[in-house]
């Protein structure tokens, strides 16, 4: 996309941002939170996120600043910092993350249609495989039709969805009662949930799955008006969605008491507002969440696709991924992408993986990327690589580069070694591409110590396969 007219301004790039982090996790934020924690631990938790989170937003902003020339974000820093298969696997992570997330959004919004049509389910029913495939195929082409087109509907899709959250936070602020948030602040009267640092490391665990698509805009990176817009993006994107999580959480926590919220089915947002307004809060919230969905759909479908696209620009995918049609959309990346959700989709039918296992296990995909872009920003502070100009910066990019590092450390301890190695059994077969990537540029596949990395994530995933045959580990 040469021309200036083809590109993304900020107000689309904070909408991609927005967009993809705002998809299903916040409508079932009251109950998730409530079964996990009492009131002092979700506001620790949530102080202890927004420290960690930010820092990783920041470093997205950074690395977009100092090193405009790499495109592509999460993918492109893995491979700058840690070489050529880090990057691939960055990319293939994030690649099968994406669409697995888009399955398990399909599989939650025919759930929520269920809502109103009973044949749907909880959205693994034939009537619903069959809707989702022939919404699936309905975005697809309007992808193929056009990145800015898409983006523009995002934007509108991200605005609809934003306005039931809105609606949602005013009421409950004038239905908040003090007494019932502070009734039982540590959890004393609910001893399933553990000690006060047990709640916040679970709580804490539910936040990693609502903050996935900070990185939106820096796949998109490519296709900024502005370079400076990415970082902004980033930041603006980043804070708008906290503020809305926390106020949901928290404004909740003061309607219902933590074992009545613990209790709902999701999306329990609506159970929330009906309980304040009546049947039409359910329905307001149910139609929020259908849009909220669609518009995720549309921002998680780019993104596949741009960054195979991206990767296969400077060969580290395979070079047919590389093939634009005449509206500069990446065609056989996206063929690829909505093909594996075509096919995850008529699997769902015969396997009982409901939404959350799909989602813990997209995001486990996506925790080994945010690693390495947390490292790569440490990195350049550290080696002072860019920083010859501003001393100052670099000490103040050094301790954001460090807690962001520590706190992906973090995701990575907390999402368990159960996912760790479920996404070992994903990422060893993207080897395959890895090869013919390197065989049609004439180069040797692994340098000596990537065949060391590339031998244990085998031996992970020998052991994740090993393990869902024995049964001590299921999806």
């Amino acid at each position: 996309m040469s021309d200036s007219s083809g590109k993304l301004k900020l107000g689309a790039l904070v909408a991609l941002v927005v967009g993809s982090m705002i998809g299903g996790g916040i409508f079932s934020l009251p109950q998730n939170m409530a079964a996990s924690a009492e009131v002092g631990a979700v506001l620790i938790g949530w102080a202890i996120t927004a420290v960690g989170m930010l820092t990783l937003a920041f470093v997205f902003q950074t690395l977009a600043n100092r090193k405009p020339d790499l495109d592509g974000g999460v993918y492109a820093y893995a491979k700058a910092g840690f070489g050529d298969y880090m990057g691939f696997s960055s990319a293939w992570g994030y690649w099968i993350s994406a669409w697995l997330g888009n399955v398990g959004y399909f599989v939650l919004l025919f759930s929520t249609l269920g809502y109103f049509f009973p044949i749907f389910g909880e959205g693994n029913t034939p009537a619903a495989i069959i809707g989702a495939s022939v919404l699936l195929w309905a975005v697809h082409f309007l992808v193929l039709r056009g990145i800015k087109e898409a983006a523009f509907i995002n934007l509108i899709t991200t605005v609809a969805k934003v306005v039931p959250l809105l609606i949602f936070v005013l009421i409950c602020l004038f239905a908040f009662k003090l007494d019932i948030f502070t009734a039982d602040i540590w959890g004393v009267g609910a001893p399933e949930l553990g000690s006060v640092m047990n709640q916040v490391r679970n709580m804490m665990l539910v936040t990693v799955w609502v903050f996935i698509g900070i990185e939106g805009a820096s796949i998109f990176s490519s296709r900024a008006e502005k370079r400076s817009d990415v970082g902004k993006a980033t930041v603006i994107g980043f804070i708008t969605v906290l503020l809305f999580l926390v106020l949901v959480n928290v404004l909740s926590l003061g309607v219902m008491t933590q074992p009545e919220l613990a209790k709902l089915q999701n999306p329990s947002m609506a159970a929330v507002l009906e309980h304040v307004v009546g049947h039409w809060g359910a329905v307001l919230i149910s139609v929020g969440l259908v849009i909220s969905l669609l518009g995720a759909l549309l921002s998680w479908v780019l993104l596949c696709a741009e960054i195979m696209f991206a990767a296969a620009k400077d060969h580290t995918m395979p070079e047919f991924l590389r093939r634009e049609n005449s509206k500069q959309v990446p065609a056989n990346a996206l063929w690829l992408t909505n093909a594996m959700v075509q096919i995850f989709l008529v699997i769902t039918l015969f396997s009982s993986s409901t939404y959350l296992s799909l989602i813990y296990l997209a995001t486990s995909m996506i925790l080994v990327p945010y690693l390495w872009s947390a490292a790569y920003g440490f990195l350049l502070a550290l080696r002072g690589e860019t920083y010859e100009q501003a001393a100052s910066e670099r000490s103040k990019d050094l301790l954001i580069g460090g807690i962001a590092l520590v706190y992906a450390i973090w995701l990575l301890y907390a999402g368990g070694v159960k996912y760790l190695l479920l996404s070992a059994l994903l990422y060893a077969p993207g080897a395959i591409l890895f090869a013919k990537a390197k065989r049609e540029i004439g180069q040797p596949i692994f340098t000596n110590i990537e065949k060391l990395v590339f031998a244990a994530v085998v031996v992970g995933a020998l052991v994740a396969a090993y393990g869902l045959y024995d049964g001590f580990l299921t999806l």
